[in-house]
């Protein structure tokens, strides 16, 4: 019988060209047993390929779909292939459902080798079915981490109230779009959803884009001019940069979320609204608050429930689906023929700790959409200060203070603020890195992991390729 090895004649291509569908694959052999996985099956069902291999597939695969391996066997004795729905539950006992495309592999004599089982996430489309009748959004954030699973399962939850939000996190995790999908799938989803920035307008502007004000309250104001509390009624009024929003206003805010009712700047006739409010920031409200730029009872009134975007570096696995999703969206807008990443430029990603979180990285994938002449993004088709000094990382994403930068780009941990991220020594410092972490926590790889600001599984994919 031929060697079930002989599917995988060349690992290297073959890892290239699993990695490169946006779906997660799995390969069995004869006897069942996983021989070679993706990262998005990495992702969906939170085993790593080293954890995986040579375990039976449906140890890993735990599913309705079979019992005990039977479905498996039988395809693998017929040579049908089979497309059914079912479920998986993941290693953090995340229950999805699938979309499983079974089909047998052969080697090069014809021989039935294995199995190729392919699964794609129907969480999305099932999420928009139970919906119907409008578009919630829900479908756009992607994420597969145990702390992005926290997110999803409070979303409908803070959906149901209308008690004041206040949601924290990074720049760029994403606040905005998750103050978005809460309103769409609230009561108020019919009525506007109107976001402003509370850093963007000097204090004068501001009130009056809040509150409105009357003719001749100012000099300009030749009519009167309706605010976002008044337009946003019986909607959801997001308020960005919570943090930036002068004292005089934090008073006028206050009121609103007591009374449900605010003067209109220059008027003298009090102005009734119902409103939800949603606010965020990425600062820390309680040290703003010990600092005196914060009222104390704001924060308690605003701080009802409260929800906090994890940073991308702590979203173990998710890395690579926004890497994939975001491509697709650029190949397919600007027409490209690119397929995807090299393993160098995908290590040095993977690597990376992204400071300005999805914001940056959807940047260096359109960048790298953009820049790339062929089939496939190397390391020289990324943004140049990827491979600059961490210490000279001065990058400035948009929507991102100087200030802010300053505090978060700092260099992965364990690594020197001399060592130069260059094309040439990228390996040998990854190997230096680790093996200063490994040396740090006595040989335990997930407090190395940790160390490092990378998830495990990539901890343990980087030490089987050094």
């Amino acid at each position: 019988m031929p060697s079930s090895s002989a599917i995988l004649a060349e690992p290297e291509s073959i890892a290239e060209i699993l990695n490169g569908v946006p779906l997660g694959i799995v390969l069995l052999d004869r006897s069942l047993c996983v021989l070679r996985m993706n990262r998005f099956f990495e992702a969906l069902t939170g085993y790593s390929e080293e954890d995986a291999l040579g375990v039976p597939g449906n140890f890993i695969i735990r599913s309705d779909l079979h019992t005990r391996g039977q479905l498996f066997r039988q395809i693998l004795e017929s040579g049908e292939s089979h497309i059914q729905e079912g479920t998986i539950i993941n290693c953090h006992r995340k229950k999805l459902p699938i979309l499983f495309t079974i089909s047998s592999l052969h080697d090069s004599q014809g021989e039935i080798a294995g199995l190729i089982v392919v699964l794609e996430d129907l969480s999305s489309l099932h999420h928009a079915e139970r919906n119907a009748g409008g578009a919630d959004g829900m479908g756009k954030i992607l994420g597969h981490s145990p702390k992005m699973q926290e997110v999803f399962e409070l979303i409908p939850v803070l959906a149901r109230t209308d008690a004041s939000l206040l949601i924290t996190g990074e720049t760029g995790t994403g606040k905005d779009m998750i103050a978005e999908v809460i309103h769409q799938t609230s009561k108020r989803a019919r009525h506007p959803f109107i976001k402003i920035n509370c850093g963007a307008l000097p204090e004068s502007l501001l009130e009056s884009e809040l509150f409105g004000h009357v003719r001749g309250a100012f000099t300009g104001a030749v009519t009167d001019k309706p605010g976002i509390f008044l337009l946003a009624q019986d909607g959801t009024i997001f308020l960005t940069e919570i943090g930036d929003l002068p004292l005089s206003l934090q008073v006028k805010l206050l009121t609103v979320l007591d009374d449900r009712e605010f003067y209109p700047v220059g008027g003298s006739k009090k102005v009734k609204v119902n409103v939800r409010v949603i606010a965020a920031t990425h600062r820390s409200l309680r040290e703003q608050v010990r600092e005196g730029l914060f009222r104390e009872d704001l924060f308690y009134r605003l701080n009802v429930l409260r929800i906090h975007l994890p940073p991308l570096r702590e979203r173990e696995g998710d890395i690579r689906l926004l890497l994939d999703h975001f491509l697709r969206d650029f190949v397919s807008h600007l027409g490209s023929h690119i397929k995807g990443f090299t393993n160098k430029s995908l290590d040095l990603l993977l690597a990376y700790s992204f400071p300005g979180n999805i914001r940056e990285l959807r940047n260096i994938v359109e960048y790298a959409a953009n820049i790339c002449p062929g089939e496939q993004i190397a390391p020289e088709h990324l943004p140049k200060y990827l491979f600059a000094p961490a210490s000279s990382q001065k990058t400035v994403i948009p929507g991102q203070q100087a200030s802010v930068l300053s505090r978060e780009e700092q260099p992965p941990h364990g690594v020197n603020k001399t060592e130069a991220y260059s094309a040439e020594n990228w390996s040998e410092t990854e190997r230096e890195m680790i093996l200063d972490a490994m040396k740090k926590t006595g040989g335990n790889r997930t407090k190395a992991a940790r160390l490092l600001g990378w998830g495990r599984t990539t901890l343990w994919r980087k030490l089987k390729t050094l």
